[in-house]
């Protein structure tokens, strides 16, 4: 059994929910070492989300967007409004959607379904540069 860790920094985003499964396996070559495995994405920040969804079409990342802004609009009384408007929404839809996701390794790759991608999620308006700790637990190919 063997582990691997790393801390990713992604591309900054602005609020949406981007399909980025690309961007995390170019920045984790050590998965083509597993035979079999997992890996566990953890999103360091409390105002976006890492998730699995809809790969394919963009119109789900975007109407996700919409729904988690009905979900928790930025126009609701919030207490904590120290960092801006968009701050506490933010943190309730990082809440709903999780700070991690765990994915089977196999083969070298990750075994995602046909149609699911990993998404991250960006709750605020402002640009933002998110880390996120990859651990890589498994079998290594002899």
């Amino acid at each position: 059994m063997s582990w691997s860790q790393k801390t990713i920094t992604m591309s900054p985003r602005t609020r949406g929910c981007y399909l980025v499964t690309d961007e995390i396996v170019q920045n984790l070559p050590e998965l083509k070492d597993y035979k079999v495995g997992l890996v566990n994405l953890f999103m360091q920040h409390t105002s976006a989300a890492l998730t699995l969804n809809e790969n394919w079409d963009s119109d789900v990342r975007a109407d996700m967007t919409d729904a988690l802004e009905k979900i928790a609009p930025e126009s609701w009384n919030y207490r904590h409004d120290a960092e801006g408007s968009d701050d506490m929404p933010a943190h309730v839809r990082s809440s709903l959607i999780g700070a991690s996701v765990t994915i089977p390794i196999r083969d070298g790759r990750l075994a995602t379904g046909t149609w699911q991608g990993i998404w991250l999620c960006e709750f605020r308006r402002m640009r933002h540069s998110r880390k996120v700790v990859a651990t890589i637990q498994g079998e290594k190919f002899k």
